[in-house]
């Protein structure tokens, strides 16, 4: 059986290698690195879901009804912090200060209200838009609890996952191996209702 396509509107490779292992090899999975005539639509939503959505319909539209289109919008969200950066996780330090620019703001903001221990709680969300052509075919959510740790610990990961350390952990997910890591991840919870969704789609198909 060929495997089936399906195209993550991302320009990160550590995320498309994130996908490609949680999905498996069943599925053939492309970023827009493979499509250098997207442009990058502007993430102006108010929610994890606004900006997935933005994001997927901006590619699946272009792409064309043949084409099965995933969008994600992730994020950190620190309790201590009023929920912050949540939506703002990628750019949280501002342009061109990267993975580590962003998970330094968020320590030096934590030690600087001298927020200590099992109060540094946050989770990782994640929401999954799947879309084709122009349509939004649906929404997939999941989360993963945990508190910060004081430093960066482990090269493992990207983004703020060398200071997140999972509940029933010890180690960050910097730390800890990438296949458990893709057992707990809010990403591997998110699609794991997509996956749902497309076999059911794909049950649907077979009976029409």
């Amino acid at each position: 059986m060929m495997p089936r396509r399906l195209v993550i509107a991302t320009h990160n490779a550590h995320k498309t290698a994130e996908f490609r292992a949680l999905l498996g090899p069943e599925w053939l999975v492309e970023d827009v690195s493979s499509h250098p005539t997207l442009g990058a639509p502007e993430e102006n939503g108010s929610t994890f879901e606004d900006n997935a959505t933005i994001k997927a319909l901006a590619a699946s539209t272009v792409l064309g009804p043949e084409v099965l289109v995933v969008a994600d919008d992730s994020g950190l969200e620190v309790d201590a912090l009023g929920g912050r950066p949540g939506i703002y996780s990628a750019r949280y330090a501002g342009p061109g200060a990267g993975d580590r620019g962003n998970l330094d703001k968020v320590l030096a903001e934590l030690a600087a209200a001298g927020v200590r221990g099992k109060d540094r709680r946050g989770r990782f969300r994640c929401v999954l838009v799947l879309a084709r052509g122009t349509e939004k075919l649906g929404a997939f959510s999941g989360a993963v609890e945990g508190i910060l740790a004081n430093e960066a610990k482990g090269e493992g990961g990207f983004g703020y996952d060398p200071a997140f350390i999972p509940d029933g952990y010890c180690e960050t997910f910097g730390q800890l191996p990438a296949e458990v890591k893709n057992q707990l991840s809010h990403r591997a919870r998110a699609l794991q209702g997509l996956r749902e969704f497309l076999q059911q789609m794909e049950g649907s198909a077979a009976t029409a």
